[in-house]
């Protein structure tokens, strides 16, 4: 789950990460009291789920109230595209307003805490590339970023915090600044279970004043029944309807751009080698949709009918081991979704494991028109062929 700027830097400020003053708007008005609040100048950023909103012009300095009003008149409403949005970009409905910091003298870096999959543990990243994308850093000098690993049994301790200050070049006194803000910032990555943490810039100022000047938190959604007040934070506006409405079931569902074969699989990694089964075959998958181990057959039928809201899907792909979700029982929702949803794409089914003679039985009793296959090859190559061939 991601969440705002405006509500990272909350979270983050609660473990003790300086942040500046700021307040979220939602109209125009709004804007323009908080900036009277907040003193001039301001700085108006939108607020969505992507980066590169100030390359995309949702990030403006407004140095008079005049000025607050007609950035936020502009910003509310407009669809704001960046690299991360793609070309459909994302309508703004919410800004904040945040005190204008004198930069003249001052450093931008980078902070990061993520969990790194080669290791299985999370690492703290720093680099002196503040305020650029890091994906081009890592490209371009990946010496620039340093990384310290953490050992969760014990957690981010003090030395490592001096280690990257004193790698990123800082001066000493900066230094007893900065240590207590990286730990705060790792004891913020624990206490919220987050997936991501990144300041991009975390600022220096020229009286050696250290914030994070920006906050992008993301959430791991397995340990959200842990934190209850930050499900509240959830903003749909900024999800495909498609994928929180698989949410509600307990579906694993991702939308995919440009595809035609709508994808039905249990298990994350038999999910994978299913997309990429079908581009060898030619074809171009529409979705992942992961229905899980413990399915049952009203989350079949659910599944399918999230399947086929997408209209660019042209016929679908069940592709399933039956190991915890037995075949029978997926061919029991699959039959019920087909008949209640007067499904008109084909359906082509495989489907291996427990019960799997019986599950062929039902769906061959069923009366309906599918398609089955008794390998994966064989299922990627009809499921294309019917989707209108390979492109």
């Amino acid at each position: 789950m991601k969440i705002h700027e405006y509500q990272g830097k909350a979270v983050l400020a609660q473990f003790g990460v300086p942040v500046p003053k700021g307040k979220v708007a939602y109209s125009v008005d709004e804007a323009v009291e908080a900036a009277k609040g907040l003193g001039l100048p301001v700085v108006v950023k939108a607020q969505i789920h992507a980066g590169g909103r100030g390359k995309g012009g949702g990030v403006k300095l407004a140095r008079t109230v005049e000025d607050c009003e007609a950035i936020a008149k502009a910003m509310l409403g407009m669809t704001l595209r960046t690299h991360q949005t793609g070309p459909e970009g994302r309508v703004v409905k919410r800004l904040l307003i945040e005190q204008g910091m004198d930069l003249s003298g001052s450093k931008e870096m980078y902070l990061a805490i993520l969990v790194d999959r080669a290791s299985g543990r999370p690492v703290f990243m720093a680099s002196t590339q503040g305020g650029m994308d890091i994906e081009e850093v890592a490209a371009k000098n990946p010496k620039a970023i340093l990384k310290e690993e953490v050992d969760p049994a014990v957690g981010f301790r003090p030395y490592q915090a001096r280690k990257l200050a004193f790698g990123l070049g800082l001066a000493p006194d900066v230094v007893a600044r900065a240590v207590p803000l990286f730990v705060a910032l790792y004891k913020a990555f624990e206490g919220v279970d987050a997936s991501l943490v990144e300041i991009n810039p975390f600022l220096i100022t020229k009286a050696g004043d250290v914030l994070a000047l920006d906050a992008k938190v993301g959430f791991d959604d397995n340990a959200l029944f842990r934190h209850a007040e930050l499900v509240e934070l959830r903003d749909f506006d900024e999800e495909e309807p498609l994928e929180v409405e698989a949410s509600k079931h307990s579906l694993n569902y991702i939308k995919l751009e440009g595809g035609s074969v709508g994808c039905m699989v249990n298990g994350a990694g038999l999910a994978m080698a299913t997309m990429d089964i079908i581009k060898l075959a030619g074809g171009s998958p529409a979705n992942f949709l992961d229905v899980g181990g413990g399915a049952n057959a009203d989350q079949i039928k659910n599944a399918f009918r999230i399947l086929l809201a997408d209209t660019d899907v042209k016929a679908v792909l069940i592709n399933i081991f039956g190991g915890i979700l037995r075949c029978d029982v997926l061919a029991e929702g699959v039959i019920a979704a087909v008949r209640d949803l007067s499904v008109k794409v084909p359906v082509v089914v495989r489907m291996k494991g427990n019960n799997e003679d019986k599950g062929q039985k039902m769906l061959q009793e069923s009366g309906l028109n599918f398609e089955t296959a008794d390998d994966m090859t064989t299922a990627a190559a009809k499921v294309v062929k019917a989707a209108g061939g390979a492109r």
